[in-house]
């Protein structure tokens, strides 16, 4: 049981050293070459000078520690990252006319990175004015959709003229969809493929119609010349014509500096990658062009499945196009959600007959020329920070400036971290979305030191050329070890090395702060480089001291931490007037001398500067001077007062007997430090006193020489005005007593003639009167 305690209590130990030791060493200090130094952490640096490890410091540490322990500017290996600007082409804010209209600066860059090193690059964006715009509308030509397509017959001429008004330079284009021709999509019955309804075209999944063309007109004339086809299920192919439209640039025409826009019309919503297999479908869409060159029909309809959102997002990223959704109230909701998943794109509501059409696309156009949003193509292990300054506004951690007009420039910050060393230079992109313009950044990480290159093999610097000596260090031939290479692994005695590093019967090597080397230590650095570990097994250091106040030692001005020689331990060495374990002592007298001179008023004694008032009386305080249980000294002298300045009071005996002096005054005034004593004397007047110590220590008290008597008062004045006063009294009861009379009299008369307006007076008839005559009257009389 003992064994197994005993095992127990040594592993917990060892973890505790341990802990301690990483603890006690910064994250450079572990590195053993120039490379690995410098990869370690962006602020480590590494010290090629000579001898500078012979006070046992590492060569990789932090810049500022490395000056600090002796190891000169010029010797000091800290490469830092860099920036060099390949292509800088100046903005531009050109319109149709301009042969190379140039909205990103700078175009192209290469970073020199350090691993771990922040380097801040600034990218300007500005939108050009009157910039070419390249507008392809894309329309759901199911039969729900005809009288979208009447109206739009007759909206081609107002399209084309309203987009004339935001740019000189415009192409326009058409294309419809309507869905896969294949079960369950649409009726297979020949009859029906050939036309699914009266009037109808042969259903196909999607059509270039009319590749962009700047001449307007013919968008009017192909629009007049189409007729709407039909289909089974709610959901259409409107995925598929978006991939076709994106991926086939030559066949529909976008051109290379140009704002590209899809205006995508339904009323349906859409099918994605996955539903292909409803109609035996299985292939994945491959993301290319598949439209026939003459009839510009899309020909893998029945072979590929539909694209996935993602798929569809990645094209239109990689060719700059924005989508516009103008779909029905119905289906609103679905596309609004949509737009979250392909950059830049948004939705509006279109109505039952597209007659808002116009009015939809210059609202969007202007949304989406009032926002530049920065996207980029960054690995995983390289990471980017950006901060937005929008016209005066600094919004850290944003890629987005809005409320922009066409010609302001934005500015962006772009922080780039190499998180590690890349084995061959990356090339990624940042781009604003829907932009054909980017930013090439190329990217290479500095992992490796000039000096490197440079090493002496077999130098003599490594004990007689046993290493190479590279970057100050030497790099040990195999089978040598050491810090100039001087230990060989065959010694005989290599089992035992570690002895010597063991203090005593400890089973922890250089006491868990340091590294046993040829049967020696070396101790860790710490992060601080005015903290040393020192000693034979690395026992002590300067550190390690009892603090008072949160401080080593209580401060420089009170102690410092030295290691004692002979005890091997940290001590604090306290400064004259200091003393204590962690000098929290103070051996100084004056701060505890009372106002009288007295340590501590002569109740208490003086502790480390301080005084410690004795328990047995009531003095308390700084210096025991307060006794808020004692009477004050206007209690204690007021008799001796009394007595002295007025004659009252006490006997002439007791009166000969108080000890302080009393000075009658005519002004009395109050000392700073003490108080107005008033009290009363035998002749009901009362005296007022103070005291004072004077500067040669004497307590005097002052007494005003006058009295202050209460006046007499007249009694004729004390009757008369009793008398006044019973008399105004009674005078009010009465008035009181008669208006309550006066109202109770206005409220009877007035009940009483509420009562005589209410009486009536009827006149009865004798019941057994009978008049002397009778009428009758004849039935027939007048007929």
């Amino acid at each position: 049981m003992t064994r197994w305690l005993g095992t127990a209590v040594c592993i917990l130990f060892t973890i505790y050293t341990t802990t301690y030791s990483q603890s006690d060493s910064n994250t450079c200090n572990t590195a053993k070459t120039c490379g690995e130094c410098i990869v370690k952490d962006a602020s480590c640096g590494w010290c090629t000078q000579d001898n500078y490890t012979a006070t046992g410091a590492a060569r990789c540490d932090l810049a500022e520690s490395l000056q600090k322990r002796g190891c000169a500017p010029s010797q000091i290996t800290n490469p830092k990252s860099d920036t060099t600007i390949i292509k800088n082409v100046p903005l531009s804010n050109a319109g149709s006319n301009a042969s190379n209209i140039v909205q990103v600066k700078p175009q192209e860059i290469r970073l020199t990175l350090r691993p771990g090193e922040v380097e801040t690059v600034i990218m300007q964006v500005r939108q050009a004015e009157d910039y070419p715009v390249d507008l392809y509308y894309v329309m759901d030509l199911s039969k729900s959709m005809e009288d979208d397509l009447r109206n739009l017959k007759l909206l081609g001429a107002t399209l084309a003229r309203e987009m004339k008004q935001i740019t000189s330079n415009f192409q326009l284009g058409f294309g419809s969809f309507v869905d896969k021709t294949v079960m369950p999509y649409v009726s297979t019955v020949p009859s029906k493929l050939q036309a699914p309804c009266d009037g109808c075209e042969p259903p196909y999944g999607f059509k270039n119609i009319l590749p962009l063309d700047p001449n307007t007109n013919k968008f009017t004339e192909k629009v007049s010349m189409q007729r709407a086809s039909g289909n089974l299920d709610a959901p259409e192919g409107g995925m598929d014509a978006l991939m076709q439209i994106t991926v086939c640039q030559n066949e529909i025409g976008w051109r290379e500096q140009a704002r590209h826009l899809v205006i995508y019309t339904t009323d349906s919503s859409f099918h994605y990658a996955g539903d292909g297999k409803l109609g035996g479908i299985v292939t994945p869409n491959d993301g290319g062009c598949h439209l026939d060159p003459f009839s510009m029909n899309y020909t893998m309809s029945h072979s590929l499945d539909y694209p996935s959102i993602s798929q569809l997002n990645t094209k239109m990223r990689e060719n700059s196009i924005i989508p516009i959704f103008a779909v029905t109230s119905s289906e609103y909701e679905v596309y609004s959600n949509l737009t979250e998943y392909i950059e830049g794109a948004t939705a509006a509501e279109l109505a039952a007959d597209s007659s808002n059409i116009v009015q939809l696309l210059k609202t969007n156009y202007a949304k989406i020329t009032s926002k530049v949003e920065l996207k980029d193509t960054a690995p995983e292990n390289i990471t980017i920070a950006y901060t937005a300054y929008c016209n005066g506004t600094v919004t850290p951690g944003s890629a987005i400036c809005e409320g922009l007009q066409l010609g302001d420039t934005v500015n962006f910050s772009l922080a780039i971290t190499a998180q590690n060393c890349l084995s061959t230079p990356q090339r990624f992109t940042v781009s604003p979305v829907g932009f054909s313009e980017e930013l090439v950044i190329w990217v290479e990480t500095v992992c490796n030191c000039a000096c490197e290159t440079t090493g002496v093999p077999n130098s003599e610097k490594c004990t007689r050329g046993n290493g190479t000596l590279e970057c100050g260090a030497c790099i040990c031939n195999s089978g040598r070890y050491g810090k100039e290479c001087e230990c060989s692994s065959n010694d005989a005695n290599l089992e035992d090395n570690d002895a010597t590093c063991r203090a005593g019967n400890s089973s922890i090597v250089c006491s868990g702060r340091g590294n046993c080397v040829c049967g020696e230590c070396v101790c860790h650095g710490r992060p601080n480089p005015e903290e040393i570990v020192s000693g034979t097994y690395c026992e002590c250091d300067n550190f390690s001291c009892d603090r008072y106040k949160g401080e080593l030692c209580g401060g420089e001005q009170r102690g410092t931490c030295v290691c004692d020689e002979k005890t091997k331990q940290s001590k604090c060495i306290c400064k004259p007037d200091f003393t204590g374990d962690a000098c929290e002592c103070s051996t100084r007298k004056d701060t505890c001398r009372a106002a009288n001179g007295l340590e501590c008023n002569g109740f208490g004694t003086c502790v480390c500067g301080e005084c410690k008032c004795n328990t047995s009386t009531p003095y308390r305080g700084q210096r025991c001077e307060e006794c808020p249980a004692c009477p004050g000294q206007c209690i204690v002298n007021r008799d001796c007062v009394q007595c002295k300045a007025f004659g009252t009071g006490l006997s002439e005996e007791e009166c000969n007997s108080c000890p302080h002096p009393v000075q009658i005054v005519d002004d009395l005034k109050i000392p700073n430090g003490s108080e107005r004593c008033l009290f009363q004397d035998t002749d009901d007047c009362s005296f007022i006193f103070t005291y004072q110590t004077l500067a040669n220590g004497t307590f005097v008290l002052m007494v005003q020489a006058a009295k202050v008597c209460p006046e007499a008062v007249d009694p004729l004045y004390i009757i008369l005005g009793i008398v006044i006063g019973i008399i105004i009294i009674g005078l009010i009861l009465l008035l009181i007593w008669r208006l309550l009379t006066y109202i109770h009299d206005k409220r009877e008369f007035a009940r009483f003639e509420k009562e005589r307006q209410n009486a009536k007076w009827e006149q009865s008839q004798n019941p057994i009167y009978k008049p002397s005559t009778s009428t009758y009257k004849n039935p027939l009389y007048g007929k």
